[in-house]
């Protein structure tokens, strides 16, 4: 009988991990506000820099399992790789910037300071317009996706990342008529995307070289996990530790920051579901192009809010929220897509 397939224990628990980060950030922030306040102040082209230092330890554990010589295998089955690129870079940014225009400047209205609702919708454009690089894997290891297919996806994305994220992010904020620092959000891209990419390449290459495959991904990647794990944890307490009074101002904020995330991340898995099913795509490929449609590199986007507007900026809560809807929003999707296998 096949061995039921599990997600790990971090991430079947990753809400529970952020809801104790608000708790312990939200503490730490009220007790030890000065300290923080000096943190906050470490900044470097306006990226603080023990943000930076976390956020690249975040980074790169998942940067060493991109191969770019999988992306020889691009033209085997074009048609999945193409719905990816559609959904992730034609669909999802615009769709997110709607569905957060919509909430935070029309419906939330009453409950938003309307000075404020640009950077929340600033937040949820940074989500959409970085397509997941790490937890697909998992999504995909749940729903019998294909491994060496999922790899490639991630690999072409991630490649594509660097140069077309700024434009794009560039393009909604400007029409949320958001004054955008092109310098600090391209000093963003090299330090969270170039230079980890980079680095994790090198070390997959050299490693791989010079140990064996079978060691790199069942030796050396399990214990450089804790690596990302701390750094993640340590992230978004500190990021708590600056949102604390906004979040207890306005008790009700997560909640409303939440369900526009939501409806976007299961919009954005129909469309891709359906237009792999319309495609005839098989259930391995179509199962992965869904589920990188539907997450979010939220490493990359807390990073860049951070950069761009500050660690107690709203557009930094919406982007950490990302996280905590990310898990439980997810799972219903791996079942779901288990439940639809053909």
């Amino acid at each position: 009988m096949e061995q039921k397939k599990q997600i790990g224990f971090f991430e079947k628990y990753l809400t529970i991990w952020v809801a104790l980060c608000i708790a312990a950030g939200i503490i730490i922030g009220h007790f030890f506000g000065d300290a923080v306040n000096v943190i906050s102040g470490l900044e470097v082209s306006g990226v603080n820099v023990l943000v930076a230092v976390l956020v690249w330890l975040m980074i790169y554990p998942m940067m060493l399992q991109v191969d770019f010589t999988s992306i020889k295998n691009v033209g085997k089955r074009p048609k999945g790789l193409i719905l990816t690129l559609v959904v992730n870079w034609v669909i999802k940014p615009f769709t997110m910037a709607f569905f957060a225009w919509i909430f935070f400047d029309k419906l939330y209205a009453a409950f938003i300071d309307p000075s404020q609702a640009g950077e929340y919708i600033a937040g949820a454009i940074l989500l959409g317009a970085a397509p997941c690089t790490a937890m697909v894997f998992v999504w995909s290891y749940l729903t019998d996706g294909d491994p060496n297919y999922t790899l490639v996806q991630v690999s072409v994305n991630d490649l594509i990342i660097l140069v077309a994220f700024v434009p794009i992010v560039g393009l909604l904020l400007g029409i949320t008529n958001i004054t955008i620092p092109y310098d600090t959000l391209v000093v963003s891209v090299v330090v969270f995307v170039v230079v980890p990419l980079l680095a994790g390449t090198i070390t997959n290459r050299m490693l791989i070289k010079r140990k064996g495959e079978k060691w790199f991904t069942q030796t050396f990647l399990p214990k450089f996990k804790p690596v990302s794990i701390i750094a993640l944890l340590a992230t978004l307490v500190l990021l708590f530790a600056f949102q604390g009074h906004n979040i207890t101002s306005q008790p009700l904020i997560i909640l409303l920051v939440a369900i526009p995330l939501t409806l976007q991340t299961y919009f954005i898995f129909f469309v891709a579901w359906f237009g792999g099913r319309k495609l005839k795509l098989p259930h391995a490929v179509c199962s992965p192009a869904a589920m990188i449609g539907a997450s979010n590199f939220f490493e990359l986007a807390v990073a860049v809010a951070i950069a761009l507007f500050g660690l107690h900026s709203p557009a930094a809560l919406v982007t950490v929220v990302g996280v905590l809807v990310e898990v439980p929003v997810m799972l219903s999707l791996v079942a779901l897509a288990n439940r639809w296998k053909y």
